[in-house]
């Protein structure tokens, strides 16, 4: 076997196969087939890089379809959201299509299927059909409708075209076979009756089509030649193949249906069901949350695409489902952000410093490195001042030997600046330390060149300027939920296991060049973790949301 054989997953497989089995290669073709009824998350991010990457590699057309069939949940913000994920994540698209654009062709089809006698109307209600479908090991048995003549079917299905029946009272379904193994194959529904306007057609229908019947439907209208989906929808490949059969034309590409496996994230919930429930009880604020798992959400916490594209490569295209830690999620960021995010100061729980040696009125501006692993990222100029800012758990009145921050009568470091050393601190009523008094050495500027410059000291502290400090509203955030994996557990509620600790608001204190970052600028505070400009952010008020912290136990793993 090759190495480039070797580097293929599973589906490039299939197409590769079909390829030497004399499939022309300029009938491939493939699709993205969201449905517009919530945002993309980061389970959907697989199936991109999937289709459009097969896209990219065969230099074939890719189609972004919406299959909007269910207008009581569909909506256009989804379809704008949507669009603007896929371009996000670096993809455009051959085409752009809806399912609703061919809903005058699939009731033409459904039509044929009443008068060859493989369709029906149905009026029993929905507990008479799912009891007469039986059970996976108990055949089902017909419904008293499954005989009526085809003028009663097709005058019947034209009323309910017309919305002369409420919703729920009547379907059509297709007669196959009710003693099927796969249930799904037991006279599925096809249609059923919704009074609700369409986000594209409105009014114009009152009759929609079911997923199953319009999904393989459209690829063929498409002529997509490879539908991948995932794998809940194995056995439904058996119904896509029987309605295909009964439009299919052998002059015409036959859409294939394959299917990988879907990967769920720890500590979060990917079902779009579940997502929606998050937003409308106001656990999050919205799908763009960034603590939703929604690629929206991703981008507006500060994760880039190319981290997005690395976990999805990374996690591959496998035939098991299976749970990824949300580490390697994070860990794909951090490695990315250190490449490329600028490094910067800010001091999110502040601790009062006095410089009690350096003149008071006096500031100057040092040089600091924008990012040591970027050649060409430049420096910047920081302000330094005789009152400072540094965290409060950077300093003790007293600590053991391997405490390398400031305590009393030791000395660190000021990132980019001098050493200091703790004289006294003061403390309020409550016995609390809001001040400590230090003096500098003034020949230990760093990149001074001197030789107290390069004086050694083991600890060094990132700090900001009081008096040119820029206040920041810092959203800190948590895993959403505190168990691994909420939706799996019979006896409780996924909603049991939301962490209300998920986001902590705080006020930070930053470097004053930070006040002109834009909406999803990228930085690191030094120190503390990477952090990415909030679109609530205005000009009276800045914004930052916690991306991910410097390290983790994942990080631990991947270095050993």
């Amino acid at each position: 076997m090759s190495e480039t054989s070797k580097s293929l997953n599973f589906i490039e497989h299939i197409v590769e196969e079909d390829l030497r089995n004399s499939f022309p290669k300029e009938n491939l073709r493939f699709r993205f087939p969201p449905e517009p009824n919530g945002y993309l998350h980061i389970g959907h991010a697989s199936s991109i890089y999937l289709n459009f990457g097969l896209g990219l590699r065969y230099n074939a057309p890719v189609n972004l379809r919406f299959d909007d069939t269910n207008p009581a949940k569909e909506e256009q913000e989804f379809v704008d959201a949507i669009k603007r994920d896929v371009e996000w994540l670096g993809y455009t698209w051959d085409t752009e299509r809806y399912a609703s654009d061919y809903f005058q062709q699939l009731y033409d089809w459904a039509l044929i299927l009443i008068k060859e006698g493989k369709a029906y109307v149905d009026d029993q209600s929905s507990e008479e059909m799912a009891t007469q479908k039986g059970t996976p090991t108990q055949a089902g048995t017909n419904s008293p409708n499954r005989n009526r003549s085809v003028k009663e079917n097709l005058a019947l299905f034209n009323q309910m075209k017309e919305g002369k029946f409420e919703e729920g009272t009547h379907v059509l379904r297709a007669k196959i076979d009710m003693t099927s193994s796969n249930m799904l194959m037991r006279d599925p529904i096809m249609y059923r009756v919704l009074h609700k306007a369409h986000h594209r057609t409105n009014t114009d229908w009152c009759i929609y089509p079911m997923y199953d019947w319009t999904h393989g439907e459209s690829d063929y209208i498409e002529q997509v030649s490879h539908s991948f989906c995932t794998l809940e929808f194995a056995m439904h490949r058996e119904l896509y193949d029987w309605f295909l059969d009964q439009v299919y034309d052998e002059n015409k590409v036959r859409p294939r249906q394959r299917e990988f496996a879907r990967r769920n994230l720890s500590h979060t919930v990917v079902s779009k069901r579940k997502l929606a429930k998050l937003v409308e009880t106001g656990v999050v604020s919205s799908w763009d949350d960034p603590r939703m798992p929604t690629i929206s959400g991703l981008r507006r916490r500060g994760y880039t695409p190319e981290s997005i594209y690395n976990f999805t490569d990374t996690i591959g295209i496998a035939k098991r489902d299976n749970l990824i830690d949300v580490s390697l999620l994070e860990f794909q960021i951090r490695n990315h952000l250190n490449k490329v995010a600028p490094r910067v100061m800010g001091v999110l729980d502040p601790l009062k410093v006095v410089l009690t040696n350096y003149p008071e009125g006096e500031e100057e501006w040092l040089d600091a490195e924008n990012n040591p692993e970027d050649d060409n990222a430049g420096s910047r100029k920081v302000p330094f001042s005789r009152e400072l800012y540094i965290e409060k758990e950077d300093f003790r009145e007293e600590a053991n030997k391997k405490f390398f921050r400031l305590k009393l009568g030791k000395e660190v470091r000021l990132k980019n600046g001098y050493i200091i050393k703790a004289e006294s601190c003061t403390k309020d009523t409550d016995g609390n330390i809001i001040e400590v008094q230090c003096t500098y050495d003034p020949k230990s500027k760093s990149g001074s060149g001197t030789e107290e410059s390069l004086r050694k000291v083991k600890g060094t502290l990132h700090w900001v300027s009081i008096k040119h400090a820029v206040e920041a509203e810092i959203r800190l955030y948590d895993r959403l939920f505190t168990d691994e994996s909420p939706d799996t557990h019979k006896e409780k509620d996924f909603m049991d296991f939301v962490n209300p600790d998920s986001l902590q608001v705080i006020k930070g204190y930053l470097e004053p060049h930070l006040k002109e970052a834009k909406i999803g600028d990228r930085v690191q505070f030094q120190r503390l973790g990477y952090f990415c400009v909030d679109p609530d952010s205005t000009t009276e008020k800045l914004v930052f949301n916690k991306t991910v912290g410097l390290r983790d136990s994942w990080a631990k793993i991947a270095e050993k």
